[in-house]
């Protein structure tokens, strides 16, 4: 008798069990073609809202490149500006400084002949003849500074020609570089005007498929 009880409650377990099942599988239908639009186009426009992001990032990346790379050729501009002034300063003093040396040695030769008749005229330790040679030694002395100047704007305007001749390859380098970056950033905003056309269709779609359109 226990055994035919316990066998009947065990059927009935069953029974149970298989009502609830058939009542979970019953609550948890397939989609309908309408809902499987919708999840899609929530999902299309999940991904349009990544990409549009993505865009922007790299637009504003690329314009910050740009605004650095404005700062850096104002820079390399003023720098190429600043030594070709140098360059002209010292054009100016290399060109003094051998006008003088030329003066300087004009007076030497001038000294030279005048010590010369002189010493012929008055004699070697005269002292006309001890003058000549005190505004000889004066004059070389003169010259041999002129020299040292020229020798030390020759170096000068070398290295200003060089610091020129860099900066004006660090300015033509700026110019590539912004040239890319405004391409790049131009390129960037395409694609963000493409995606808010991609996101307004796919929110339109959406509307649509809610709405029970085809």
């Amino acid at each position: 008798m226990k055994a035919e009880i316990m066998v009947r409650q065990g059927v009935l377990a069953f029974a149970f069990a298989g009502l609830l099942a058939g009542g979970a599988y019953a609550q948890n239908p397939e989609p309908t073609p309408q809902q499987q639009d919708i999840q899609s186009d929530k999902k299309d426009i999940r991904n349009d809202k990544k990409d549009l992001a993505n865009d922007r990032a790299d637009r504003n990346a690329d314009q910050r490149d740009i605004n650095h790379d404005k700062r850096d050729l104002s820079k390399d501009r003023a720098d190429r500006n600043r030594d070709q002034r140098d360059i002209n300063h010292d054009r100016r003093d290399l060109n003094k400084d051998r006008a003088d040396r030329n003066a300087d040695q004009r007076d030497i030769n001038r000294d030279k002949n005048q010590l010369a008749r002189d010493d012929q005229k008055y004699g070697a330790n005269s002292a006309q003849a001890l003058a000549d040679r005190k505004d000889l030694r004066a004059d070389r002395t003169d010259r041999n500074k002129d020299q040292r100047d020229i020798n030390h704007d020759r170096k000068d305007l070398n290295k200003d020609r060089a610091d020129r001749n860099a900066d004006q390859r660090d300015i033509n380098h700026d110019k590539k570089d912004l040239a890319k970056d405004r391409k790049d950033r131009n390129k960037d905003q395409k694609d963000i005007n493409k995606d808010k056309k991609d996101l307004h269709k796919d929110r339109k779609d959406l509307r649509q498929d809610r709405r029970g359109h085809k």
